[in-house]
C-alpha cells in the first residue's frame, strides 16, 4: 500500500519531505540503461516511455502545466501531462489526475515505500481481497455547500485571528502563543486537530470548537488545503457563491470552479442507509498493489541473511516473512457488485470474454433487454457493462446467455448471497504498476539496477467475521468486537486455532473453519501447520491487529468497509506508531479484562485491546476530516449497544475454542504440538496447563522468542532440517551422476555444465558433511523441519 497525497495545483518536494535529499546524479547511476538520459537534465524510462525521471528541484505547476527545473545554470522544462508518471530521484512519483467527474484537476503524490499487509488465518467472508482494493469505488464526490456564506465568513475571519494558546490542559510553554492557521510551517493535519475535541484539551476548549458549525470548520480546512504565501491576507476574494434568483446561493466556488469534497463510505445506518464521511482535503487513495488473495506460501528468514540496504530502512525484525501469491486467478465474491456502478473493477471484469462464473443467473435476450430497457436504473451500470449487455441484446448470434454483475443466481426465490467469478490476478494484469513501486522503493533505498528490492511484510492484519445473533437460523451472537483489535500472541492463535465463523455467505452455518482456516485443504494434522505458524511469529516478532468485516457490534453493518480503509490508515502511520508497545502507553489501545457477571467469569481478555477514540482521531484523522464520527462511542464498545449479546458472544468464543482445542487431543496432535502451542491447546480445553492460566508469566514466557532459541525442541527442528538438507543433497549428487551415466545425453550433460555442478554439489555435501553446527547456526531464526516430518 503506497500511500498518496493530494497536493493541490502546485508541489516541490522540498516543501513537502524536506529530509529526502536524493540528487538526480544518484538516479542516473543507479538505474543505469533503463533509462534515457536527455540533454535537457531529465530522463525517459527504455521500457515504460510515459514514465519520466525528473531532478529533485523540480517545481510541479499544474496552472501552467509544467514541470520546471534548473540545469547547469539554466532552467528547464517538460510539459506537465495526465498521461505520464514524474518520478524524482527519491523515488516519489507525480501524476496529474481529474479525481471524479466535476473535480477539479489535482497533483497526486505517492510515495516511494509502501507497506506491505499480510492478512493471514482470515476466515471466509474476513476481507481477504478487500484488503487490496482501492477507495476509489467506495469514494462519492459532492459539492460543498455554505447556506450562510457571509455570516460563516465572519466567523472564519475571527476564528483565522484568535490565538489557540488557551486549548492545551497542560500546555508545554505556558502562555506562549499559537501558530496562525495559514501559517505555512503548519500543516493540514495539525489544523484538523485544533478544530477536533480531544482529552489533550479543556473542556472549555472542547465546549467551543464544538459550538463551531461544520460549515465553517469545513471552510477552514479548504482555505488551509488551497491557500498560497502569495495570497497573504487576501483569501476572501477566491471565494464566492453564486447569486440564484436573486438570493445568495449555497455552492462553495474557488475562482469559477464549484468546490467539491470527497465522501467515503464505512458501513450502514440500522435502516440500510450509507454511513457517509468525508474525506481530508489533501487525502488520495493509496496505490495498491495485490499481493495475496486466499492461498500464499511463505517463508521465515533470519535477518543476519539479509542484506539490510536491499529492504525498507525502517522495517526492523529479527527474522522476515516473505509471502509469495500461489495464485493465478483470484475467486472473488464481490458482494457490493448488486449495487450497479458501484463496484467498478468487477463490472469491468465482467465485460471481458473468458470468465468463469459461479451463482450468477444466465439471462436470455429477452430478460437482458428488460434490464437495458429500464433505462434510468441501466444508466447506473458502468460503461463495460452497459456496453456488454447492450452488444448481447444487439446480437442475433451465439451466445445464448448473458451475465449480469447484478444479477445473482436465484435460489428458492432469492437472489444468492455466494455469487463468484474468477478474477485475473490484478498484479499479472498491470505490469506497469509493478514496476513503478519496484523502481521507487530502489530509488528511495539506493540499490543498484543489479540487485534485487526485497519486500517482506511490514504488518500483520488478519480479519474475522462478525455477525449478531440469527435466533431462526440458530448462530448466536459473535459481534463482540470493536473495528480494530491487537492481540498478543496467546490470545491471536487462540483465535487462530478456532478460526471461528458466524454467519458468512461462503459457508454452511457457524463453527470453526479450521486451524488458520485450513480445515477443507489440509491433508497433514492442523498441528503441524499451528507449530510452523506460531514458530514463525515468535521468531520474527510481528505483531497481530484484526479487522472487522461483517457488523461491529450486534447492531452496525460494516461489510468490508473497515478492510478497505484499515490499510490505507496503517500506511500513513509511522512504523513505531504501529508498535503495540507505544500504543498501549499513549492511550491509543485499551485493554480488555476478565470481569464478574453474576458469579460467572467473562473471558472478555481473550479479546485482547481494543483502539480507543483517541486512535480514531490520530490516526484515522489522517484519512477523515471529521474522525470522530466515522466510529461512535457504541462501535468501540459494542458492549453499549447490547450488553446480552456482548456476554454471549465471548462465551461462544471460549466455547468454540475449547471444543476445537479438545480435538486434537482426540486425534493425538497435543503430543506433536510445541511447548507454547500445548499450553495454549491446555488452557482452551481444560482452563490450565499443569496449574497455570493464560495470565501465568511462566506460560507466556514460552511465546518468547529468546525462551524459543535456547530450547532444546527448536534445536530438534535445526537438526531435523540439516538431516534433510544432507539427505536432499546427497540425493542431487546421485542424480547427476546418473544423467552423466548415459552416454546418449553427452551434449545435453555439456550444455548444461553437468560435472561442473557435481563437483560443486559434492564440494557442498562435503562442506555440510564435515560441519553441521555450522548448517544449524546459519538457520537460527527460520521455523527449521518439524521432526514427525522427517522421512
Amino acid at each position: 500500500v503506497f500511500p498518496s497525497f493530494d497536493h493541490g495545483e502546485d508541489f516541490i518536494l522540498d516543501r513537502f519531505r524536506g529530509d529526502a535529499k536524493h540528487t538526480f546524479p544518484e538516479l542516473v547511476a543507479l538505474l543505469g540503461d533503463r533509462i534515457e538520459v536527455m540533454p535537457d537534465g531529465y530522463a525517459v524510462d527504455r521500457l515504460y516511455p510515459d514514465i519520466f525521471y525528473v531532478p529533485e528541484d523540480a517545481e510541479f505547476n499544474l496552472t501552467k502545466q509544467s514541470v520546471s527545473w534548473t540545469h547547469d545554470g539554466v532552467g528547464n522544462g517538460i510539459p506537465l501531462r495526465p498521461d505520464r508518471t514524474y518520478v524524482l530521484p527519491s523515488g516519489y512519483k507525480l501524476e496529474m489526475r481529474k479525481p471524479s467527474v466535476g473535480q477539479r484537476w489535482r497533483l497526486i503524490g505517492t510515495n516511494a515505500e509502501g507497506t506491505y499487509c499480510h492478512k493471514p488465518c482470515t476466515v471466509s467472508g474476513g476481507g481477504k481481497s478487500e484488503i487490496s482494493k482501492s477507495l476509489v469505488d467506495a469514494m462519492e464526490a459532492g459539492p460543498v455547500i455554505m447556506p450562510r456564506f457571509e455570516a460563516d465568513m465572519e466567523l472564519v475571519e475571527q476564528l483565522l485571528d484568535r490565538d489557540y494558546g488557551d486549548r492545551a490542559k497542560n500546555p508545554r510553554v505556558p502562555g506562549a502563543k499559537s501558530r496562525p492557521i495559514l501559517d505555512p510551517g503548519r500543516s493540514l493535519g495539525s489544523v484538523m486537530r485544533l478544530y477536533s475535541p480531544s482529552d489533550d484539551f479543556t473542556d472549555e476548549y472542547n465546549e467551543f470548537i464544538s459550538s463551531i458549525p461544520r460549515s465553517v470548520k469545513d471552510f477552514i480546512f479548504t482555505l488551509k488545503r488551497y491557500w498560497k504565501p502569495d495570497w497573504g491576507t487576501d483569501w476572501r476574494s477566491r471565494f464566492r457563491v453564486d447569486r440564484v434568483n436573486g438570493e445568495p446561493g449555497s455552492l462553495l466556488k474557488y475562482r469559477l470552479a464549484s468546490v467539491m469534497t470527497s465522501y467515503l463510505r464505512v458501513g450502514f445506518e440500522q435502516d440500510g442507509s450509507w454511513r457517509m464521511f468525508s474525506l481530508r482535503k489533501d487525502f488520495a487513495p493509496a496505490t495498491k498493489l495485490q499481493r495475496e488473495d486466499d492461498i500464499t506460501a511463505s517463508i521465515t528468514v533470519p535477518a543476519a541473511r539479509l542484506d539490510r540496504s536491499l529492504m525498507h530502512p525502517e522495517v526492523d525484525f529479527p527474522s522476515y516473512k516473505f509471502a509469495q501469491n500461489c495464485e493465478y486467478r483470484l475467486f472473488q465474491r464481490p458482494d457490493d457488485a448488486i449495487h450497479r456502478g458501484y463496484d467498478k473493477q468487477t463490472e469491468f471484469d465482467f465485460s471481458r470474454g473468458g470468465n468463469f462464473f459461479s451463482n450468477y443467473e444466465p439471462k436470455t435476450r429477452e430478460e437482458v433487454k428488460a434490464i437495458v430497457d429500464d433505462a434510468i436504473r441501466f444508466d447506473y451500470f458502468t460503461a463495460p457493462m452497459k456496453e456488454t449487455l447492450l452488444g448481447f441484446v444487439e446480437s442475433e448470434s451465439s451466445p445464448s446467455y448473458a451475465i449480469s454483475s447484478a444479477h445473482p443466481r436465484m435460489v428458492d426465490g432469492s437472489p444468492s448471497e455466494n455469487p463468484r467469478y474468477l478474477q485475473n490476478r490484478p498484479d499479472l494484469e498491470n505490469p506497469r504498476g509493478e514496476y513503478l513501486g519496484e523502481i521507487g522503493a530502489r530509488l528511495y533505498r539506493r540499490i543498484p539496477s543489479e540487485k534485487p528490492v526485497l519486500n517482506p511484510v511490514h504488518a500483520v492484519l488478519p480479519g474475522r467475521r462478525n455477525n449478531p445473533p440469527d435466533r431462526n437460523a440458530k448462530i448466536g451472537a459473535l459481534a463482540p468486537f470493536g473495528p480494530i483489535h491487537y492481540q498478543e500472541l496467546p490470545e491471536l492463535f487462540m483465535d487462530f486455532i478456532a478460526s471461528l465463523t458466524g454467519k458468512s455467505p461462503s459457508t454452511t452455518g457457524a463453527g470453526s473453519e479450521g486451524a488458520l482456516t485450513k480445515g477443507p485443504f489440509n491433508m497433514l494434522l492442523p498441528v503441524v501447520d499451528l507449530n510452523a505458524a506460531l514458530l514463525s511469529y515468535i521468531l520474527s516478532g510481528y505483531e497481530g491487529f484484526s479487522t472487522a468485516a461483517g457488523y461491529v457490534g450486534p447492531k452496525f453493518k460494516v461489510a468490508h468497509d473497515v478492510s478497505l480503509v484499515v490499510p490505507e490508515v496503517w500506511s500513513r502511520m509511522f512504523l513505531y506508531e504501529r508498535k503495540p508497545a507505544f500504543l498501549i502507553a499513549d492511550g491509543y489501545l485499551e485493554r480488555l479484562e476478565d470481569f464478574e457477571e453474576n458469579g460467572e467469569t467473562i473471558p472478555a481478555s481473550r479479546l485482547g485491546y481494543r483502539i480507543t477514540q483517541k486512535f480514531v482521531e490520530t490516526f484515522f484523522g489522517r484519512v477523515f476530516s471529521e474522525p470522530r464520527s466515522v466510529f461512535t462511542e457504541e462501535m468501540l464498545k459494542p458492549e453499549l449497544q447490547s450488553r446480552e449479546d456482548y456476554l454471549e458472544a465471548i462465551r461462544n468464543i471460549a466455547g468454540t475454542q475449547k471444543n476445537v482445542a479438545l480435538a486434537y487431543f482426540e486425534d493425538g496432535g497435543v503430543e506433536a504440538a510445541i511447548p507454547p502451542l500445548k499450553a495454549l491447546l491446555h488452557i482452551m480445553a481444560h482452563g490450565h496447563c499443569e496449574g497455570k492460566t493464560i495470565q501465568d508469566p511462566e506460560i507466556r514466557g514460552l511465546f518468547s522468542r529468546e525462551s524459543v532459541l535456547s530450547s532444546d525442541w527448536y534445536r530438534a527442528r535445526l537438526v531435523a532440517k540439516t538431516e534433510l538438507r544432507v539427505r536432499t543433497i546427497r540425493s542431487h549428487v546421485v542424480a547427476l551422476e546418473e544423467f552423466l551415466e548415459r552416454k546418449h545425453y553427452e551434449k545435453e550433460a555439456v550444455r548444461l555444465r553437468l560435472a561442473e555442478r557435481l563437483v560443486q554439489t559434492k564440494a557442498a555435501l562435503a562442506t555440510l558433511e564435515g560441519s553441521p553446527e555450522a548448517y544449524i547456526q546459519s538457520i537460527i531464526g527460520t521455523i527449521g523441519l518439524d521432526p514427525t516430518l522427517s522421512p
